[in-house]
């Protein structure tokens, strides 16, 4: 061995070294700042299983959906005390979709009528209807809120801080009302009939006659 050779592997070691002890250091160092850090949170799942409680058979036609967007001015005061005291006063931001259908479950027996050659069809269909809201949790969120002294010292002090249920409630019935007021069964109505009758065309049936029954 040469002492070029020699010299040239103890450099190598010596770099080696340094690598190792600069990752162990690092290491180290993270792990020490975490067990000193009392304030560092962790978050740990112990979610149950998810538990299938029951199954059911639909016989729906999803017709249509309507996105709608709310906001909620929700104020809370006490009569004789004033706001910077006693009150609340919340801007929710609700947005969530209202989904339409009709329910071919509930067709009568003589719903579906074929003339004798087989070359005309009539059906009557049930109105649409829709569902209740679905509100969107990323898209629904406080916008604001101003609270007086006596809420906020509560607050800080309950073990339970109040909770946003209230405001989905209060969204969800403004989009359902928004939803009844809005074309959207009207629109159902219609996909459900050009659906159908491209169907009953595929079949062979020349004439076709959808008859929907009015809305309530």
């Amino acid at each position: 061995m040469t002492v070029q050779t020699a010299a040239r592997r103890r450099r190598w070691r010596y770099v080696a070294t340094v690598l190792v002890l600069t990752v162990l250091a690092v290491v180290g160092g993270r792990l020490a700042w975490s067990w000193l850090n009392p304030l560092e949170e962790r978050s740990v799942d112990r979610s149950q299983p998810v538990l299938l409680q029951s199954i059911h058979d639909l016989a729906r036609f999803e017709a249509a959906t309507g996105s709608f967007q709310v906001v909620v001015d929700l104020e809370k005061d006490a009569p004789f005390l004033p706001d910077g005291i006693k009150g609340t006063r919340t801007l929710f931001v609700g947005a969530g979709n209202v989904d339409a259908y009709v329910d071919f479950g509930s067709l009568a027996k003589d719903a579906i009528t074929v003339s004798a050659d087989r070359t005309q069809v009539t059906v009557r269909l049930p109105a649409a209807q829709l569902e209740k809201p679905n509100l969107d949790n990323k898209r629904s969120y406080v916008f604001a809120q101003q609270r007086g002294l006596f809420d906020r010292v509560t607050d800080f002090l309950s073990s339970s801080p109040q909770n946003q249920q209230e405001l989905y409630v209060l969204a969800e019935k403004k989009i359902a009302e928004a939803a009844v007021a809005s074309d959207l069964r009207a629109r159902a109505d219609a996909n459900t009939k050009a659906m159908l009758e491209g169907l009953m065309k595929s079949l062979g049936f020349t004439k076709v006659t959808i008859v929907a029954a009015a809305g309530p």
